[in-house]
């Protein structure tokens, strides 16, 4: 069956949430994608967002080196969420964290789990 991206459900600003997830299960971050986003990851293997501060194509870790490399998309049973099991080489969070979900929230108290990576 061939893929088609107009079967997504998109929001009303035309974009699609995009968690990223390594290979082992970790959860990395969350990001948004458009149409032509989910079409240029799926034909780089270089995973690419919409950035909605910049209003641009966001292609990850093309200037911090911090890539992520497709490995597969998967599609959630509404449509309207994508999975992208990724190859991350380097810190996923631009706090220069593994993953975006450093911080625990217990009994009402916020907790970091993760420092920042070094180098």
């Amino acid at each position: 069956m061939d893929f088609d991206v107009s079967t997504l459900k998109f929001d009303e600003k035309g974009l699609i949430p995009c968690i990223a997830q390594s290979e082992a299960g970790e959860v990395l971050m969350m990001a948004w994608m458009n149409a032509e986003a989910v079409t240029k990851t799926l034909e780089t293997r270089r995973v690419t967002y919409w950035s909605r501060s910049r209003q641009s194509f966001w292609i990850k870790g093309e200037t911090s080196g911090h890539t992520q490399n497709l490995i597969d998309l998967r599609v959630d049973c509404d449509r309207d969420c994508l999975l992208a099991i990724v190859e991350q080489e380097g810190a996923a969070c631009h706090t220069n964290r593994r993953n975006c979900f450093y911080t625990s929230v217990v009994d009402g108290t916020e907790r970091e789990l993760i420092t920042p990576m070094k180098g």
